[in-house]
């Protein structure tokens, strides 16, 4: 089955982020933080302090799209900040998206 949209990369952002932002301080805190092109068609992606809600900022040519995910009862397996000390690593997240490679942004 073919997905929606087939993006270039899947960074995950790796530190929890202030859920009350939407797409232009999401896309603030990637400009401010990376070189990474927001316009590029990858997807970002934001995790809560409780890990129970993920946001997917991406581009698709017409405008910004943002995904919101909210679990009920379970939580997302995210990497915690010590896991990857010092530089990106590329890691398989089978759970968010099926044979995705994901690539960790280290600030």
């Amino acid at each position: 089955m073919k997905g929606l949209i087939s993006p270039p990369a899947i960074y995950l952002y790796r530190e929890f982020v202030d859920f009350r932002k939407s797409i232009n301080g999401l896309a603030a805190l990637v400009e401010s933080e990376t070189d990474l092109s927001l316009d590029s068609g990858a997807l970002f992606l934001f995790t809560n302090k409780q890990r129970d809600k993920m946001k997917v900022l991406y581009w698709d040519n017409t405008g910004f799209a943002l995904w919101y995910k909210r679990l009920e009862k379970d939580k997302f397996k995210w990497p915690s900040s010590g896991v990857f000390q010092g530089s990106c690593r590329l890691i398989m997240f089978k759970q968010l998206v099926p044979t995705a490679r994901l690539y960790l942004v280290s600030l």
